[in-house]
């Protein structure tokens, strides 16, 4: 395992950031980590690159225990904070220079890691003179300096405009094909386009820990219609593939299938036969984004 989290918590005085969290990352995996803001998840990315310490429980990162083998940790683990922290007055190469000698790595390493994300044009600019999107190319050059089998990214896209955050994505998964990566974000896009699994938590409980394959395989088919007159639910329950029919308001049904057919048809074919006009007919599929609204509303909570 590259990272495993056993019953950790943090209290900030009274207040409990993390309740008890338990995971485990395997080697080359890429994990989005999701939760709204205050969930907790910058704060447990703190305390696996042991910034900060946990208040309970332990974690193993790359075979080192977060308490014990500090030095060990921060040496095996890239870390890119949610505020990206450069020297603004530096040069590109003169500020990765200078983070290799901390690192102690070889000068060769800087001009690798400058091509690895594509700031070979950049190098000798200052960093105040690059776009958001190049100076997060710069901290993540600043993350792989010493070519750590874990890369911790907390919000890597955060104020990128959409041609920025293609390229940072892109960036990120060819990362990932040798290394482990654990990545919060706020884009459900992102991490449906990057990540094998996701794992979502809510004022500091995990609510959930699945691989996307698993989620999109699951996926229902829901399909949201309104029609003219009130009927029964035990009517729409009847009809072949139903899993639920729920009135959501009014004469607003939701609708979930058990089928990847098209069930829009059935649909207009039952209003036809019980006398029903369909005033509105939407296809909603079961996504990623729908799935953390409804972990994370008020009423699971």
């Amino acid at each position: 395992m590259s990272i495993s989290v056993q019953n950790i918590s943090k209290y900030y005085g009274s207040q409990k950031a993390l309740n008890n969290i338990s995971f485990k990352i395997k080697k080359g995996e890429i994990v989005g980590f999701l939760g709204p803001n205050g969930a907790g998840k910058s704060t447990m990315m703190k305390i696996l690159t042991t910034y900060i310490s946990s208040s309970e429980g332990e974690a193993i990162v790359n075979g080192f225990n977060i308490n014990t083998k500090q030095k060990n940790v921060q040496q095996s683990v890239g870390y890119l904070p949610e505020h990206n922290p450069l020297y603004l007055d530096m040069y590109v190469k003169e500020y990765l220079a200078f983070n290799a000698n901390i690192y102690n790595v070889k000068k060769e390493r800087i001009n690798e890691v400058i091509e690895l994300t594509g700031l070979t044009n950049e190098a000798h600019k200052k960093i105040e003179q690059l776009s958001k999107g190049y100076r997060q190319r710069v901290g993540l050059a600043n993350a792989l300096l010493h070519n750590p089998d874990v890369l911790i990214l907390d919000e890597p896209t955060t104020g990128l405009d959409p041609n920025q955050l293609v390229e940072i994505r892109e960036l990120i998964k060819s990362v990932g094909r040798e290394k482990t990566i654990f990545l919060s974000t706020h884009i459900m896009q992102e991490v449906e386009a990057i990540c094998d699994r996701v794992i979502i938590i809510n004022k500091g409980e995990l609510v959930i820990d699945t691989p996307l394959s698993e989620l999109k395989s699951n996926q229902e088919q829901l399909i949201e219609v309104e029609f003219d007159y009130r009927i029964e639910d035990v009517l729409l329950k009847r009809l072949p593939h139903v899993k639920n029919a729920k009135n959501t308001f009014g004469m607003t049904w939701e609708i979930s299938f058990d089928t990847k057919e098209d069930m829009r048809a059935l649909i207009f074919d039952f209003a036809a036969e019980n006398q029903l006009k369909i005033l509105k007919l939407d296809t909603k599929n079961t996504t990623l984004e729908n799935m953390f609204r409804e972990l994370t509303s008020s009423q699971h909570l």
